[in-house]
């Protein structure tokens, strides 16, 4: 946590991902094993402006009545290595295996409401009064959007 909060306080405030490297060398020191070695990113939410209230023919209220805002980020680069000892049986035959994730923008959407009046606008027929109606109400579904992959490598 400590590494985190220095990296986000040294990194500026509009970087879409803060690098961390996860110090494990204390392990390796006190166990005399080798240890994996993690750098990965923390995300940095960005949220956007939402979408503004549209008001159409015929309704009272405007639609939607709450808007969906669009919140990005980017999900920093995941690097995970350890070594792996004797892969065929013999020492020469040592390597190192890794599990990458690149760098990926995402994009969500938090949840919106379509809110109708249960009177209509005034009615000409009805001496100006409104007529009563059915209200409506509508959930504006959230939203992920994004393609994160992973690789896997072995050297």
């Amino acid at each position: 946590m400590t590494c985190m909060a220095a990296a986000a306080a040294a990194t500026p405030a509009v970087a879409d991902a803060v690098p961390v490297g996860v110090p494990l060398d204390a392990v390796k020191t006190t166990l005399g094993v080798d240890v994996p070695h993690l750098a990965t990113g923390v995300p940095v939410p960005v949220v956007g402006a939402p979408e503004a209230p549209r008001f159409h023919t015929g309704e009272m209220l405007p639609s939607p009545l709450l808007p969906v805002v669009p919140v990005s980020t980017e999900l920093g680069r995941t690097l995970v290595t350890s070594p792996v000892p004797n892969v065929m049986g013999e020492p020469r035959t040592d390597g190192e295996g890794s599990v990458e994730s690149p760098a990926t923008t995402l994009l969500t959407e938090g949840p919106g409401a379509v809110v109708g009046s249960p009177l209509t606008m005034p009615n000409a027929a009805n001496y100006g009064l409104p007529d009563v109606t059915l209200p409506k109400l509508g959930v504006i579904s959230p939203s992920v959007i994004g393609a994160p992959t992973a690789l896997l490598g072995l050297r």
